[in-house]
């Protein structure tokens, strides 16, 4: 490691820990509905839409709506996919996504893991970039958030039947703070050179002779809704590798700050919206703290080298470069795939098949965590109050006291709602991936064997259940076994934890709020936050490590001796 590139985790970082805070207070006023300054806006789009804005709804009824919405815009998006040959903006001729492929990627996209088991270069035209992915990164995105706002609500008071109006909630984080940010950090993009335009792809002739066809589009908007909405999906095959979307040192640190920025700012917003900032301050320092170990650990094991090139001495001084850019070089590639995997975003600058064993499983654990540190926009809020509640429930074991969290007594209901959100995404994770080595069609989708193959097909799932929708670059997913396997886990790992959160929030929202007494466990100090951490990393090893020593922890002991598959 270097002092250049500890110096750029840092200032990412910094940055990004920076804006959380005044961002937190903007996010607290927007959920308690203070911001009004764009009504002029809301009131049409409510009239249009038939939304009532006084209307409050019951977590069943905000719960509902979220689904229906997902499913209208998983169907609309299906149908763009698979008839966009015939509609609009499609100057290169793009055929339509076979059934199996188009299901995937509606999925995909419609619950925030834009998994991509296609090149979109040749696969995908620029009107479904436009009116298909790129909505649905904003869409997914606020879905997230609206959800983490019901949370919120549920902390506020006692004896709340309501957690708010979901279709206000959609549009109001869409106008306030998606869009705008969205808007600023794409004209900077298109300042760095990235394209927005509805040409036809250039062919030029080529240096060494003969013709190149070099792909463009209407990229800039996307990419920033991508890293912001912690969406992930590229306008590229090479994702935020390639040029034309991440093209300077400068973008690709405005793109590591897009990724984290509102996943820091959600528990300085519910500290605020709560009434318990020192709770919301302590939330952050767990996420800030995992996923700074995490950026480290990953620089450190791209950095020592291969071993077995050390061994030959062929290694080279800046480390494992193997499948990383030149422009970004290993600090700043590992910085952003572990922004990228400590949220729920499928964007890469360098390519984690060709890490070395170490740096594939930080990011790999990162996604095992729950993607909590700080996870999707909206769902890495969420995921960590649920492992929040577990911490309380151990600490109530530990002195005999029912425990209780923010001034709500958490019971029984509260408790096995929470183990069902956190252990249905480990079902999905080692069941599939478990499911997938038994069969040939799986074994065939590995570039790989051995203790690769095996990170290779665990990551996969893994990815896919925790809609983060990144890739060990072997693995071939546009097969039957896949294709479904994988939706259908993004799926139940989207909505399988929504629903139940929302159901907690119901259940919360709805108890009466304790005064702090001297019997009240503290959840916002060093104690606790020692006792979240370790909560959160105990429970994950005990259901991870086992594979994960079968996989990347093995393949480099083999590397240690020398040995490859």
């Amino acid at each position: 490691m270097t002092l250049h590139g500890i110096g750029f985790i840092a200032l990412a970082l910094a940055l990004v820990f920076g804006a959380a805070f005044p961002l937190g207070a903007y996010l607290a006023r927007l959920y308690r509905g203070d911001l009004r300054f764009l009504a002029a806006i809301e009131a049409p789009i409510y009239r249009l839409c038939g939304i009532d804005p006084q209307r409050q709804m019951a977590w069943g009824a905000y719960a509902v709506g979220l689904l229906l919405l997902s499913l209208i815009h998983f169907l609309l998006l299906y149908a763009i996919l698979r008839l966009q040959y015939f509609l609009p903006f499609n100057p290169e001729h793009i055929r339509g996504m076979s059934p199996k492929l188009a299901f995937n990627t509606a999925v995909s996209f419609t619950t925030n893991t834009n998994w991509q088991a296609y090149a979109p270069e040749s696969q995908i035209s620029y009107g479904a970039q436009m009116f298909g992915l790129a909505v649905h990164n904003f869409l997914s995105a606020a879905a997230g958030l609206a959800a983490a706002a019901a949370l919120m609500r549920a902390f506020a008071g006692g004896g709340i039947r309501t957690l708010g109006n979901f279709y206000v909630d959609l549009v109001r984080i869409t106008l306030y703070l998606l869009l705008p940010i969205a808007v600023v950090a794409a004209l900077f993009l298109i300042g760095s050179g990235v394209p927005m335009t509805l040409a036809p792809y250039a062919h030029v002739h080529a240096l060494a002779g003969g013709m190149q066809t070099i792909a463009r589009g209407p990229v800039a908007l996307q990419e920033a809704i991508k890293e912001l909405g912690t969406n992930g999906g590229g306008f590229f095959n090479a994702n935020s590798a390639h040029p034309f979307e991440n093209p300077t040192a400068w973008t690709n640190l405005l793109e590591i700050f897009l990724l984290l920025v509102i996943g820091f700012a959600l528990p300085i917003a519910f500290g605020h919206v709560a009434g318990r900032r020192r709770d919301g301050r302590a939330l952050f320092a767990v996420m800030a703290v995992i996923l700074a170990c995490g950026m480290v650990g990953a620089y450190a094991a791209e950095a020592a080298n291969n071993p077995i090139l050390v061994h030959a001495g062929l290694a080279a001084h800046p480390g494992n470069m193997v499948g990383k850019e030149v422009r970004f070089g290993v600090a700043q590639s590992t910085t952003f795939n572990i922004a990228a995997t400590g949220t729920s975003t499928g964007a890469v600058n360098s390519f984690t098949d060709s890490y070395l064993p170490l740096g594939g499983l930080t990011a790999l654990f990162m996604m095992q965590l729950g993607e909590i540190a700080p996870g999707g926009v909206g769902s890495g809020l969420y995921g960590i109050v649920l492992f929040a509640l577990l911490a309380v429930f151990v600490a109530g074991l530990m002195v005999g006291r029912t425990p209780e969290y923010l001034g709500k007594k958490i019971e029984a209901r509260e408790m096995k709602l929470a183990m069902l959100a956190i252990l249905v995404q480990t079902l999905f994770i080692l069941a599939g991936a478990g499911f997938s080595l038994l069969t040939k069609s799986g074994l065939a989708s590995l570039a790989n064997a051995g203790p690769h193959g095996l990170s290779e097909m665990l990551y996969g799932w893994t990815s896919a259940t925790e809609n983060n929708g990144s890739a060990f670059a072997g693995l071939s997913a546009n097969t039957m076994l896949l294709d479904y396997g994988l939706g259908l886990a993004m799926l139940f790992g989207r909505f399988a934890v929504m629903i139940p959160v929302l159901a907690i929030a119901g259940s919360l929202g709805a108890k009466p709020r304790l005064p702090h007494s001297e019997g009240t466990f503290p959840t916002d100090g060093p104690l606790f936050i020692g006792l979240l951490i370790g909560v959160i990393v105990i429970l994950v090893g005990l259901q991870f490590m086992p594979a994960d020593l079968l996989g990347p922890i093995v393949e480099h002991y083999l590397l240690l001796a020398g040995k490859t598959f």
